[in-house]
C-alpha cells in the first residue's frame, strides 16, 4: 500500500519506512525468525556524511502543544504538502478531512501515488532543484536511510518521541514511523462461512476458491512481493505455481482487492489490509493467519529538509504521531508503546508469524528484491493495466480529481 493508510471515519478503511544498525528478521522454512544485524552506514558511508557535512548533531523532542504549532502554521503559509505512497487519489480523504478539521486555516494537500513513483519522483525534483513536497510518508522504506545519509531530511523528533517504539523511529529523528499497516487475509463473509475463510496460505490452493481469489500484481508492490518471498521460503516454488494455477484475479494497487472482496467480485484476498475493528455493515473482514506469516510494517515518513512549510510539516508530524490520533483515528496498530490494539489482538511485536522489521531488512537489499521480482515475473507474467493512481506526472501539487 503500499502504504501504501487512509483513516477511518467517514472513510472505509484500507489501502494502504536511519538508525545507523538496525535489526531485521528473515523468515526461515521452520517459521521462526532469526534476528540478523545490517549495519546500513559503514565506515566509508560515514567518511562521506563528515565531507559533505550532513549534521547528526543531537534534537531534543518537540515540546510545544498541538495549538502552539498550529498558530505557527498559520503564520506559515496555511498549508503543507504531503506526498504520501497508496493507490487511488482519494485513498488519503479521511487523513485529509480529519487534519483540517483539527486545524481550520490549514490546507493539507495529500498526493497519493505508488512509494516506487513517489521516491523517484522526490529523487528527481532534489536533483533539479524543484521540491514540491514538505513530508514524504512511504511504504519504500529503504529510501530513509539513504536520504537520510545525503543529508535531505530534517531531523526532528515530534512530541511522545519516546513513546514511539525506537525500531519505528531513527535515532537522530531523520525519520519516524507513523503508523504500522500490514497485509493479510481479507475475506467476504457473505459469500463464505467461517470455516470456509483461508486463513493460512495453502488454504488458497482450495480448489473452492478456483477463479474467486484477488490479488495485487505481487512484481507491481513490494509488500505484496514479501508476503510470497515468506511464503515460498516456507513451502518452495511449487506453491507459487499451484496458486497461478488458481486463477486469481490480478489487479493493480492493494485497494482493489479490498474493494473487490467487499463487493462480492471476489470472496478473498491476502494483499491489503482492513480494519481491526470489523464495520458492522461491511461484508469484509481482515482475519490473521494462526500459524503462516504476513506482513507487517512501520510506515515511515520524514520532513524534507527544503520543505517550504516546516512549521506546518511538524504539526502534521506530531498530530498523526499523537495519541489521540493514534488510538482514535487509525484502524490497525500503532507505532506507540502506550496504545493498546483492539480487544482479540496483540501488541504487533508479540505475533511469532510476523516481525515488522522483517519487511524493512527485505527491502533494504534491492539486489535480492529484484531477482526475486524477476523469479516472481516468470510465473504472473509482466504487470498490466494501467496505475491505480492516476498518472501525476513530474511535480504533482494537488490531488488529482476524485
Amino acid at each position: 500500500m503500499n502504504y501504501a493508510g487512509s483513516f477511518t471515519g467517514p472513510v472505509t478503511p484500507l489501502w494502504q519506512q536511519s538508525n545507523q544498525v538496525a535489526y531485521g528478521f528473515i523468515y526461515l522454512k521452520r517459521g521462526l525468525f532469526m534476528q540478523e544485524k545490517f549495519n546500513y552506514l559503514n565506515i566509508s558511508a560515514l567518511s562521506l556524511l563528515l565531507i559533505a557535512g550532513v549534521s547528526h548533531a543531537a534534537v531534543s523532542p518537540e515540546t510545544r502543544s498541538l495549538d502552539e504549532l498550529y498558530q505557527r502554521a498559520l503564520k506559515e503559509g496555511n498549508e503543507v504538502t504531503v506526498y504520501a505512497g497508496g493507490d487511488t487519489a482519494g485513498q488519503q480523504d479521511g487523513i485529509k478531512k480529519a487534519f483540517e478539521k483539527r486545524f481550520p486555516g490549514i490546507k493539507l494537500n495529500v498526493i497519493v501515488d505508488y512509494s516506487k513513483f513517489h521516491d523517484a519522483r522526490i529523487d528527481n525534483q532534489l536533483v533539479s532543484g524543484t521540491l514540491v513536497p514538505d513530508v514524504v510518508q512511504l511504504q519504500t522504506l529503504q529510501d530513509y536511510p539513504r536520504w537520510k545519509q545525503e543529508g535531505v531530511l530534517l531531523n526532528y523528533k515530534p512530541r511522545g518521541w519516546d513513546k514511539i517504539y525506537p525500531a519505528f523511529r531513527d535515532q537522530d529523528g531523520a525519520w519516524t514511523g507513523v503508523f504500522v499497516d500490514a497485509f493479510s487475509n481479507v475475506v467476504n463473509t457473505k459469500a463464505l462461512s467461517e470455516k470456509e475463510w483461508p486463513r493460512e496460505a495453502k488454504d488458497y490452493l482450495n480448489p473452492s476458491l478456483k477463479g474467486k481469489i484477488v490479488v495485487t500484481w505481487p512484481n507491481d508492490d513490494d509488500a505484496v512481493l514479501f508476503w510470497f518471498k515468506q511464503v515460498v521460503d516456507q513451502y518452495g516454488w511449487e506453491y507459487v505455481q499451484k496458486f497461478v494455477e488458481q486463477a486469481p484475479q490480478l489487479v493493480r494497487g492493494t485497494q482493489a482487492p479490498a474493494d473487490d472482496v467487499e463487493s462480492g467480485k471476489a470472496v478473498a484476498t491476502f494483499s491489503t489490509d482492513g480494519s481491526l475493528v470489523p464495520d458492522e455493515k461491511a461484508h469484509s473482514r481482515f482475519v490473521l493467519p494462526q500459524n503462516d506469516p504476513f506482513v507487517s510494517w512501520a510506515q515511515r515518513a520524514a520532513i524534507m529538509k527544503g520543505a517550504k512549510h516546516p512549521d506546518a510539516a511538524r504539526l502534521y508530524l506530531n498530530w498523526l504521531t499523537d495519541k489521540e490520533t493514534q488510538q482514535n483515528t487509525w484502524y490497525m496498530w500503532s507505532v506507540r508503546t502506550d496504545v493498546t490494539p483492539p480487544k482479540g489482538y496483540k501488541p504487533i511485536w508479540e505475533y511469532k508469524n510476523t516481525h515488522p522489521d522483517a519487511f524493512a531488512a527485505f527491502m533494504q537489499d534491492r539486489e535480492a528484491v529484484e531477482r526475486f521480482r524477476s523469479q516472481m515475473t516468470l510465473y504472473f507474467g509482466e504487470v498490466k493495466g494501467e496505475p491505480s493512481p492516476g498518472w501525476l506526472g513530474l511535480h504533482p501539487r494537488e490531488a488529482l480529481a476524485h
